[in-house]
């Protein structure tokens, strides 16, 4: 009897244990977010003086503003490749190897074009870094557990904003000449502590067993798995993904050619020819980046200076300052978005967030065309709708839009083509991107800073249509069974394939105890 007693406690701790180690793992990871998220809030500040300094145009400023946007499409694509080629661990190193040399150009720029090399370098570090984190992450995490831990990528991206507001407020009483440069040039900092940190970080264990290390994957699994049942089970799931025999075991194994997809199969089977569930997955994920970037998320960030400037904010202090309250906000709501993505599920709050955002965008946009129709007076009503629907929108964009993209689209594609699925996503998302904030002070000569905002509202609203029609659930189901949501014939065999195992595996998982009613209602929201 008291033996019995003590086997749920042992079972307990030997659970937590392996989630505070997933957990740590993913943290190390999604660290490599944090350049994204630091150039990002930086440039919103130091563009204030690298204008002043450099003497360029509104023109050139866009430009150096959205460029690295497009810089990272190269990252991106390059990224996929080489996590299936050195793994996915190695690749975060690369990763912030380059924007370490990328930040040091940046910091020692004598002039425009110099600047824009830095960025081009650290462009294609930034790329690297937002594909293979949420890809890492996600292929490490227990199901029960990855909309958490595959949140944490998003939420270094708002941290690493945050941190170039406070860079920003710091260093901006410095001289002109080298405020923006020391600003620029200490985003090397984190980077270099990324680099070392990933040195004690495990190989993903679908990467291992792709490339047929089994022991390695068995001893990775066992590491982030509640139990030795679940880990076994996690590795035969795994196993069957990468078209590995269920009865071929050993610690090296030989992976069949035919399903270890060569990089042009993996090409003909997301891009060129695929099956309409693979269309289908495709197509949500390029839905879900395209509509995070197009209703203005980076330039509300980019440009938030500007923005509070066109309110009626005139002082650079109270700007920098206000900014930083941009960073808080962003910040928190990413941590509470985190601790819903696996209690909520990903609909509701995409959903939520996505018609938070419209709303904020229209108050945003009401507020500065009221300011605008009336230069010579202030109006402290249409003053404060404008910072208060700025702090809302970032607010609604990380409860749900900002988070989830990345977790949405690191759960959704199949094994064979996770890696370039996950860069085609971060390619969509970099390109509209780059349009949206080396178009936008453009387009606010042309429709008002207020019209703009009430353009991207319009986008937000079709986003939520889209995100209500088009995309199911996924939360609780493991990466191998993704495929059945989205009407994949073989993933539907490999379930049937393995039996009964199934069947326990729904009682197994904590994160997946749905009886019959709600499986159905799963599967048929596709409908």
């Amino acid at each position: 009897m008291m033996a019995s007693a003590a086997l749920p406690e042992a079972v307990e701790s030997k659970k937590n244990g392996n989630v505070k180690y997933a957990f740590t793992c993913a943290i190390f990871a999604s660290m490599a977010s944090i350049i994204l998220g630091y150039d990002i809030g930086v440039m919103s500040g130091a563009s204030l003086y690298i204008k002043k300094d450099l003497k360029i145009t509104d023109v050139q400023l866009e430009i150096l503003m959205g460029v690295m946007n497009l810089y990272s499409l190269i990252g991106a694509f390059a990224a996929g490749r080489t996590s299936d080629w050195i793994g996915r661990r190695f690749t975060v190193v690369f990763a912030a190897a380059i924007f370490f040399v990328g930040a040091l150009l940046m910091g020692f720029a004598v002039s425009y074009a110099m600047l824009m090399a830095g960025r081009f370098v650290a462009g294609v570090g930034v790329g690297y870094a937002i594909m293979i984190a949420p890809v890492y992450t996600a292929e490490i995490s227990p199901a029960a557990s990855r909309g958490l831990l595959t949140s944490f990528p998003d939420f270094f991206i708002n941290l690493g904003i945050l941190l170039g507001y406070v860079s920003n407020y710091a260093f901006a009483r410095l001289p002109l000449h080298l405020g923006w440069r020391v600003m620029l040039g200490i985003g090397a900092a984190p980077s270099a502590l990324l680099a070392l940190m990933v040195l004690v970080m495990p190989e993903s264990p679908r990467w291992l067993v792709k490339n047929g290390r089994l022991a390695d994957a068995r001893a990775v699994l066992e590491k982030t798995s509640g139990t030795p049942e679940e880990a076994a089970e996690r590795l035969a799931d795994i196993k069957a993904a990468a078209g590995i025999p269920k009865d071929l075991d050993g610690d090296v194994v030989t992976v069949p050619e035919d399903r270890n997809s060569s990089e042009t199969q993996v090409w003909k089977e997301l891009i060129l020819s695929p099956t309409p569930a693979m269309r289908r997955i495709l197509l949500s994920a390029l839905g879900i980046h395209f509509f995070q970037q197009a209703s203005g998320s980076d330039c509300v960030v980019l440009y938030s200076p500007r923005v509070f400037k066109s309110a009626g904010i005139t002082d650079d202090n109270k700007l920098l300052a206000t900014t930083c309250a941009v960073g808080a906000s962003k910040t928190l709501f990413i941590l509470v978005a985190a601790f819903l993505l696996d209690r909520v599920g990903r609909r509701p709050l995409l959903l939520c967030s996505a018609g938070g955002m419209m709303i904020s965008l229209v108050g945003l946009g009401t507020g500065l065309t009221v300011v605008a129709h009336h230069p010579d007076a202030k109006i402290p009503w249409a003053v404060g709708l404008s910072i208060a629907s700025t702090l809302a929108y970032v607010a609604a964009f990380s409860i749900g839009l900002g988070p989830i993209t990345g977790v949405y689209t690191s759960e959704i594609f199949p094994l064979q083509v996770r890696a370039l699925g996950f860069a085609v996503g971060v390619a969509c998302n970099r390109l509209t991107s780059g349009v949206t904030s080396m178009t936008f002070l453009s387009l606010s000569k042309a429709i008002t800073i207020g019209g703009s905002f009430l353009l991207y509202a319009g986008i937000a609203a079709l986003g939520c249509v889209f995100f209500f029609t088009y995309l199911p659930e996924t939360r609780g189901r493991t990466l191998e069974e993704m495929g059945k949501l989205f009407g994949m014939e073989d993933s539907i065999m490999v379930e049937e394939d393995q039996g009964t195992r199934g069947e326990e595996k729904a009682v197994h998982q904590s994160g997946r105890k749905l009886d019959g009613n709600q499986e159905t209602t799963a599967t048929a929201s596709l409908s």
